[in-house]
């Protein structure tokens, strides 16, 4: 679950807020093993998602420019990953 965190520093452009949510939200499910939100956890869940979503913001502006650009390209970024949730909007 964690590979699929990808590295978000130094995209250009840099990193969306999606894409810092959809990191942070890997990294809570990782670590809190909830994989589906219930009554009892989808508070802590959230807030915790909320808040390394806003450390992580703040890292990413804080730390210095990338040399070189990340080897892999976000999920959000990718076509395959776009058209599924184009898709899934259109049904919606």
């Amino acid at each position: 679950m964690c590979r699929n965190i990808t590295t978000l520093r130094g995209l250009e452009p840099s990193a969306t807020a999606e894409e810092i949510e959809a990191a942070a939200r890997q990294y809570v499910r990782k670590v809190s093993g909830v994989q589906s939100l219930s009554d009892a956890t989808r508070e802590p869940f959230e807030a915790a998602v909320a808040e390394i979503a806003a450390i992580t913001t703040r890292l990413l502006d804080e730390l210095p420019a990338r040399r070189q650009p990340p080897a892999t390209v976000p999920p959000l970024r990718r076509p395959e990953v776009q058209a599924r949730i184009a898709a899934k909007a259109a049904k919606s």
